[in-house]
């Protein structure tokens, strides 16, 4: 996210409002890629809660493709609108916490589930506030792609500390 805190929000169209702002969550005061991030995780639960393990894998893999293309489309409008990389733009969030949902199921183990799922969301967020020399590098790549492509890093970054976790939990619980 850019310092582009205090920009005026000008009338933009609605579709990407609700969008672009992770259904509102964009809005929050304080922090809104947190509370974005938030949702997503709720919304992961929620699917891995609903579907058979190998669908939730599928599914998570489909948000994070379909919401990383569309979340540049929108965030390149919102640009338009907000300036760049604005603040209650957080459809990136999104897509950062799904990455390491991909390895935070554990199949009939719902603690584990439920902790590296966690894990994995806090990992994202304070790898994308630190933000690292590749990731300040990859918000400069234009039309939208900007916004979403650091968050996608800091998300790979998070899945592998997620896995790395998920590692040591299964091979200490076995023993």
């Amino acid at each position: 996210m850019s310092n582009n805190n205090n920009h005026p929000l000008g009338e933009a169209p609605w579709f990407h409002v609700i969008f672009s702002t992770g259904l509102g969550t964009g809005f929050c005061p304080g922090a809104p890629g947190t509370a974005g991030a938030f949702l997503a995780l709720l919304i992961w639960y929620l699917i891995a809660w609903l579907c058979a393990p190998a669908t939730v894998v599928i599914v998570t893999a489909a948000l994070v493709v379909v919401t990383t293309v569309a979340g540049a489309w929108t965030s390149n409008v919102m640009e338009r609108y907000w300036g760049e990389d604005p603040r209650s733009v957080v459809i990136d969030e999104f897509v950062g916490t799904w990455i390491p949902c991909l390895v935070a199921l554990v199949p009939g183990n719902l603690k584990y589930t439920l902790f590296l799922g966690f894990f994995g969301f806090a990992m994202f967020r304070v790898i994308d506030i630190v933000k690292t020399p590749l990731a300040r590098k990859l918000e400069r790549v234009p039309n939208g792609w900007g916004v979403m492509l650091d968050d996608v890093l800091a998300g790979f970054y998070a899945l592998i500390l997620t896995l790395m976790l998920r590692y040591i939990l299964l091979n200490t619980a076995i023993h």
